[in-house]
């Protein structure tokens, strides 16, 4: 709709009206005695919205499994519709689904889509709906729960790798899942956010950009619970005759627990640094960060000169860049708290 201009009329000597553009309560439904929500912004504009008649209406889609592509290739698409925002998928089997692909798809929607659960199935279809309310899980809620976990299999990991314990190190993959659930279900949520203002207050996402600023944070936070996961896997990967904790000189041990402690204190305070958008302490984290990057280095080349056998060498030395990504990414994740915490003359919040 192109920009139009109305005049302000005095109606009854003491309140001012303006007429509302036709065309614009054709598309929003809107006629005589429905109500519109005002909200007055700091710039002094006003953000005229239509009341939802009802509650907030369903969307709802059809997804038509493709037999020709692979069950993850069909499951992405699902993902899609979940990001998107749509409440009631149902999904499609021209042929029919056989028990074992049915199984999975129960399994996989609970163990990766918060909020999804199947309300209907028949031999071609299979119904799942959204049951997820938005302002019960704020952004502050999810990024809090997501970390938590990330911080913890971190923990389990290096735990792991200190005492060659397989078990703990299996446990640390699982959980991995965990991370990807929180990843979504936020990404979810600042889709639906910037097309509602309301929703956007109700879940703590203040300004427009500060959505792309916390998807980059999401997406940096979940590559850090994969390094996790990759630390654990290499854990896994070492002779477990000749752990780490055995193969190595006692420096290089030593070293490595030293950059793990580290990049432990660096996850937290960056997150810390988010929470306030403290931009002093972000910068700091910076710093502490590549301090952490240069100091591997020199890790890196004891090890190559030490005695363990080429593979757990291997092994050993991914988890070290594992290590170095994940101070990376608390760069990237500091980087962006500045840039929010920087405010714009004139800047229009939600």
């Amino acid at each position: 709709m192109k920009e139009e201009k109305r005049k302000i009329q005095l109606t009854g000597g003491s309140t001012f009206t303006i007429s509302l553009p036709i065309k614009w309560t054709k598309e929003a439904g809107i006629s005589q005695g429905d109500e519109l929500s005002l909200i007055q912004r700091r710039d002094k504009s006003l953000l005229i919205t239509p009341e939802k008649k009802g509650g907030e209406p369903i969307k709802s889609a059809e997804l038509e499994l493709s037999e020709f592509e692979s069950f993850e290739d069909n499951f992405r698409y699902l993902i899609a519709h979940y990001l998107v925002g749509y409440d009631v998928v149902k999904l499609l089997s021209l042929n029919g689904f056989e028990a074992e692909e049915r199984k999975r798809i129960k399994e996989e929607v609970r163990k990766r889509l918060i909020g999804m659960e199947i309300v209907g199935e028949s031999s071609k279809e299979i119904v799942l709906q959204s049951f997820l309310k938005y302002e019960d899980f704020t952004l502050r809620d999810a990024i809090r729960s997501m970390s938590e976990i990330i911080l913890s299999m971190y923990r389990d990991a290096i735990s792991a790798l200190e005492k060659g314990d397989l078990n703990l190190a299996e446990d640390v993959r699982e959980r991995d899942n965990e991370i990807d659930r929180f990843y979504l279900l936020i990404v979810r949520q600042l889709k639906a956010a910037m097309s509602n203002p309301e929703l956007a207050k109700k879940i703590g996402v203040g300004r427009q950009r500060d959505s792309l600023g916390y998807r980059i944070i999401v997406k940096s936070m979940e590559r850090i619970g994969d390094h996790a996961e990759n630390i654990a896997k290499n854990v896994m990967l070492i002779n477990p005759k000749n752990p780490v904790s055995v193969s190595l000189e006692v420096q290089s041990l030593e070293g490595i627990k030293e950059i793990g402690f580290r990049a432990e204190n660096l996850f937290t305070k960056t997150l810390t640094s988010l929470s306030n958008m403290d931009m002093k302490e972000a910068n700091e984290t910076i710093r502490d960060a590549n301090a952490l990057i240069d100091k591997l280095e020199g890790i890196n080349e004891r090890i190559l000169a030490e005695e363990p056998s080429i593979t757990d060498k291997i092994h050993v030395l991914s988890i070290l860049e594992s290590l170095g990504r994940i101070a990376k990414y608390c760069t990237d994740i500091a980087e962006i708290t500045i840039n929010m915490g920087t405010k714009i003359a004139g800047e229009l919040e939600f």
